[in-house]
């Protein structure tokens, strides 16, 4: 049956000889999977409804990546803003699934406005809404339909589904499960874009579960899916691809696809974590370790929207007061689901990643930093003051050959390529490698020459506070600890300083000479230390006034000075959610989970 402007839920009080007048200028369109409706730069003429289906806006980023900015359900406009502002489209549309759209031309839109001024009001809040998501949450789109693929026969999908379909319970979500068997009971037109449109309605996500085979219900999960999980096996080899490339997919089409890679037990792993990314082309991987267990449970919260994930700035010793942050925010009762920093912060995430509790975080640290100095290897600088070798030592002691893809929890870490002039996002590949990249600070460490050319140092350089990589990875909360200080200078060390051999007779090879200080200003004085704050669902700030980046032996203060401001951050009225009770809610779901 042919939609109306009257299907439109926020239209079905407008006058009937009005919507009459504005039918006859209204156009249908059934457009198909992976259909663009909108493109980017192009001029904004006309706007759209989506009756049926469902639709994502992209913009384009580097290297013509699509990033996903979020999902256009059935009722809503489409290129109401451009039309409005009388400005090209910022970015294009396409149709996930099987969708009907109406489209109205200026003219149409317009006469509809005057006749009925609460359309404009009802998009006016839309808008409204839209703006505030984007500035606040950056891309944080919200999927619904999941196409749960199965690799291997021997995978119990049903299984896997009902038990991220219990956890979602806990977290007050809904979710439904959809098999052949469902699809066989009904007509051949009964699983329309209207059946899922209502679907969607009554729930909050949507399981549909096949094994990779060449059925139609298959095909048909993979054509409707927001988003594709993959269920793969870790004692098992990928196919390469894991589908043929003519398989048509929106979500393969623009790499909304995960890997969730099981583990058995003590199973031998056949094939790399990283192969079983490549072939399926997924954008991100989750380990699944048990059954029901905490990785269930932080795969229900990534569903959800609830996942938590934390940003630690760099700072030089400051950064000892992440460990503080890490602690408080443990007890507490929230889960950490996706860490990442720059610099020293890139160092105290990848300890949470790496799954250690609080006391072997401080022990290692502490051992790494605080009872000899890493930087102590001093050279005649050519490259840098000092060799490296001991830094690099420490991180091989600590984080041995881990892989960024099998840590604990998904985990990045930002350098900076001089050669490139951009920042580089570590997502795979050698921990320690990223680390030593990380916080290469210019003049101070050598840098890092990485496979592509590119000269690899501090990621503070560019990118001291990465709030805005974690958004690009994460849909859900966000909590930063910046330790960033605007006088990270004392005018003191620079007043008729002695020579080398005068510092070492007052401070002995230990302490970091002013130097390090000046380095690190004059690479970092581009970057705004309050740059990306505002994108933190909580910000921990912890004041530390006459605490110096090189005060490498003052870690107890400095954790415990951490540890107050997280305190201190978690009871500030507006929580986690900007609702206490939403956040009561996370913290005892997430206690439940653990127990």
């Amino acid at each position: 049956m042919k939609p109306t402007l009257s299907d439109i839920p926020f239209l079905a009080d407008a006058p009937r000889d009005l919507l009459a007048a504005i039918e006859d200028e209204a156009e249908w369109f059934s457009v198909p999977a992976g259909w663009q409706v909108l493109s980017a730069g192009e001029p904004a003429d006309d706007m759209w409804f989506l009756v049926s289906g469902s639709l994502a806006a992209f913009r384009t980023v580097d290297r013509g990546r699509h990033q996903l900015l979020g999902y256009i359900r059935p009722g809503e406009p489409v290129g109401e803003m451009a039309l409005i502002a009388r400005e090209p489209h910022t970015s294009s549309v396409f149709a996930m699934r099987d969708s009907e759209v109406l489209k109205l031309s200026r003219t149409a839109f317009e006469r509809l406005v005057q006749a009925h001024p609460k359309l404009m009001e009802h998009i006016a809040r839309l808008m409204l809404t839209r703006a505030r998501a984007n500035a606040k949450s950056g891309p944080r789109a919200a999927p619904k339909v999941y196409a749960l693929v199965s690799t291997s026969p021997t995978i119990d999908l049903k299984l896997r589904a009902r038990i991220l379909q219990t956890a979602l319970k806990r977290l007050g979500a809904r979710a439904v499960i959809v098999t052949e068997d469902d699809e066989r009971a009904m007509s051949a037109e009964g699983m329309n874009s209207a059946w899922f449109d209502a679907l969607e309605r009554k729930n909050d996500a949507v399981f549909l579960i096949t094994p990779i085979a060449d059925t139609h219900w298959f095909r048909t999960c993979i054509r409707q899916a927001d988003r594709i999980w993959f269920f793969a096996r870790a004692d098992a080899r990928p196919s390469v691809p894991i589908l043929p490339h003519e398989e048509p997919s929106p979500a393969r089409q623009f790499r909304l696809v995960d890997v969730i890679l099981l583990h058995h037990g003590m199973d031998r792993q056949a094939a790399t974590t990283n192969e079983w990314r490549v072939a399926c082309e997924a954008a991100r991987l989750f380990h699944w370790r048990g059954v029901e267990d905490e990785d269930s449970a932080r795969l229900a919260r990534v569903i959800a929207g609830r996942s938590i994930g934390l940003v630690l700035s760099g700072g030089g010793a400051r950064a000892y007061a992440h460990i503080g942050v890490v602690r408080a925010l443990r007890e507490a009762g929230l889960p950490l689901d996706i860490a990442g920093g720059t610099s020293m912060g890139a160092i105290i995430a990848a300890c949470v990643a790496m799954g250690w509790d609080d006391d072997e975080i401080e022990l290692r640290i502490r051992k790494a930093f605080v009872e000899s100095n890493p930087l102590g290897d001093y050279v005649l600088p050519v490259v840098g003051l000092v060799r490296g070798r001991r830094v690099e030592d420490r991180l091989r002691e600590h984080f041995g050959e881990t892989l960024i893809e099998d840590l604990h929890i998904p985990y990045f870490a930002v350098s900076t390529n001089l050669v490139a002039g951009e920042s580089r996002v570590h997502r795979g590949g050698l921990l320690r490698w990223a680390l030593r990249a990380s916080i290469s600070l210019p003049g101070i460490l050598p840098p890092v020459i990485d496979a592509d050319q590119g000269l690899l140092v501090d990621g503070a350089v560019l990118k001291n506070f990465p709030v805005d990589v974690l958004k690009d990875l994460h849909r859900g909360p966000i909590i930063g600890v910046d330790v960033a200080r605007r006088d990270g200078i004392d005018l003191e060390d620079f007043r008729e300083p002695p020579g080398f051999f005068g510092w070492v007779a007052a401070h002995g090879l230990q302490a970091a000479p002013p130097i390090a200080s000046l380095l690190m200003r004059a690479a970092t004085l581009a970057v705004d230390p309050w740059e990306g704050r505002s994108g933190a669902d909580v910000l921990v700030a912890p004041e530390m006034p006459d605490l110096d980046m090189r005060d490498w032996k003052r870690f107890d203060e400095t954790v415990a000075a951490g540890y107050e401001a997280a305190v201190a951050a978690l009871q500030r009225p507006h929580g986690l959610f900007q609702a206490p009770a939403e956040f009561a809610e996370l913290q005892a779901a997430a206690l439940e989970s653990a127990d």
